[in-house]
C-alpha cells in the first residue's frame, strides 16, 4: 500500500470512529493508530474492507492482548460483497448460475472473517444493521456438513438468525467482516 493511501485510509477511519464513539467507549484513538501503524497487513484488510463498503470501525474495547475488533459498520451489507454463496464447496456444487465467487474465500483474499452469531448480535448493539439485506455469518461445521449456511439480519426491531442452502446466493445478501488489530 502506497504511504498517501495508507493516510487517506487512516483518516477516513479516525473520523468515523470520532463520529461513532458509542460504539467503543473509553478507546483513545492513539492507541488505536498505534496499533495500525504497527500492522500494514491489517491496513490491508482495512482497505479492503473499505473498498467493497464496509465502513470498517472499531467495536468494544481492547482485548488481553491489546487488539482492537474492527467490523463492517455500514447500514447494509457491503454492497462490494453481495451475490455470494457461502462457500468454494457450495460455489463448486453450482452446475449453472454460478454467483462470481463464495463469502468465504472472498473474506480469506481480503485477510477477513466472517462476524459469527455472537459478533453479529453485538454489532447490533450499536446501531440498526441490515434492515434492508442480509449477512451470511460464520456456520457451525455441524450445520455446514448438512448442507447448509446461516445469515443474519435485522427485522421488526430484533436480530434473526436463518439457514439456507450454502450455494445460494442473494442480490440483497452479502457478509460482514471484522479483522482484529
Amino acid at each position: 500500500m502506497k504511504a498517501e493511501q495508507r493516510e487517506v485510509l487512516i483518516e477516513a477511519l479516525r473520523l468515523r470512529f470520532e463520529q461513532n464513539a458509542h460504539r467503543h467507549t473509553g478507546v483513545d484513538w492513539a492507541d488505536v493508530h498505534g496499533r495500525l501503524q504497527g500492522s500494514p497487513d491489517k491496513l490491508r484488510s482495512l482497505l479492503e474492507m473499505e473498498k467493497t463498503g464496509g465502513e470498517p470501525d472499531v467495536i468494544g474495547a481492547a482485548d488481553d492482548g491489546g487488539a482492537y475488533l474492527f467490523c463492517d459498520c455500514a447500514a447494509e451489507s457491503p454492497q462490494g460483497r453481495r451475490s455470494l454463496c457461502y462457500d468454494a464447496e457450495a460455489l463448486n456444487s453450482r452446475k449453472q448460475n454460478k454467483p462470481q465467487n463464495s463469502a468465504i474465500d472472498l473474506a480469506a483474499v481480503m485477510g477477513v472473517s466472517l462476524l459469527t452469531e455472537a459478533q453479529y448480535r453485538e454489532l447490533q448493539q450499536f446501531g440498526e444493521f441490515d434492515l434492508k439485506t442480509s449477512s451470511w455469518v460464520a456456520t457451525p461445521p455441524d450445520v455446514r456438513r448438512l448442507g447448509g449456511a446461516l445469515f443474519c439480519d435485522r427485522r421488526f426491531g430484533r436480530v434473526f438468525v436463518y439457514h439456507n442452502g450454502a450455494e445460494s446466493y442473494y442480490a440483497a445478501r452479502g457478509f460482514r467482516a471484522s479483522v482484529r488489530v
